[in-house]
């Protein structure tokens, strides 16, 4: 297996050209679907510091919208691009990458491509968020079922089949129609909620799986949370560093460095 280096070894330098920070959210900022204290903590800390966060998830819009409002973040991007959620004052917006139309024609292909997975790769079900889903599919692997690799390649291979683009968070296999994806949910994102131009030095992104790969490969920082491990394997292009712990206190330590840097930790990020 790979050896990543520690997030202890960033330098300083890397930290202090930085502007905000990009998450993803299941085993990255939560622990069983809730968010980690340590994580919420960290979040606050930079909300105080003026660091704006991003988080970027292959959640569906339904299941993001409760923390899109309580969550000291800027924004959420549900569906792995495909939706963005934000406080307007007192209401939460909701924005689509795709125009309604577009949506409407995708909805068939979606749903008859979830038929065919449940019938054809042995204990494939959906994602029990599914009723929440605007613009892709997921079938659970990982977060009330168990799927072997062997199921999860079938799944993305059917997915595949029926024209959409697929990729395996820590607890699903996401399908979806267009050339939306994390990436391209950064640049919106970024633009719609800071009024900056994304510049990908200016950002840090934190994951934990082979669906966070396309940010790893593309950001210049990337930090991997420790449970990033079981994944390590399956990527072709993991993070450029990993922290000593797991889940949100992984993404606290991100928060701490960041913080430190910028000489605005808190005594909750340095006491961890």
């Amino acid at each position: 297996m790979r050896t990543i280096p520690p997030l202890s070894g960033c330098p300083v330098t890397a930290w202090r050209p930085l502007r905000g920070v990009l998450t993803d959210i299941d085993d990255t900022l939560t622990e069983e679907g809730a968010i980690a204290p340590a994580a919420l903590e960290a979040l606050r800390e930079l909300q105080a510091a003026d660091v704006p966060v991003i988080a970027i998830t292959g959640r569906p819009a339904g299941w993001s919208e409760a923390f899109a409002m309580a969550w000291p973040v800027r924004g959420i991007v549900a569906e792995n691009g495909g939706v963005l959620l934000h406080r307007d004052g007192k209401r939460l917006s909701t924005e689509f990458a795709q125009d309604d139309a577009m949506r409407a024609r995708n909805l068939a292909r979606l749903q008859a491509c979830a038929r065919e997975i449940v019938a054809t790769v042995p204990g494939a079900v959906l994602a029990r968020d599914s009723g929440g889903r605007l613009t892709d599919i997921a079938v659970d692997h990982s977060e009330f079922t168990a799927l072997d690799y062997d199921a999860i390649a079938a799944v993305c291979d059917r997915m595949r089949a029926h024209g959409l683009v697929a990729t395996v968070s820590s607890i699903h296999v996401n399908g979806w129609i267009g050339d939306h994806s994390k990436w391209t949910a950064a640049t919106w994102a970024v633009k719609r909620l800071t009024g900056l131009d994304f510049d990908p030095a200016e950002w840090v992104y934190v994951g934990d799986s082979t669906n966070d790969q396309l940010m790893f490969e593309r950001m210049p920082l990337s930090v991997g949370v420790a449970n990033i491990a079981r994944f390590l394997p399956m990527l072709d292009h993991p993070p450029t560093y990993v922290t000593a712990t797991e889940r949100g206190e992984g993404f606290a330590e991100v928060a701490r460095a960041l913080l430190l840097a910028r000489g605005t930790a808190g005594s909750s990020t340095t006491g961890r």
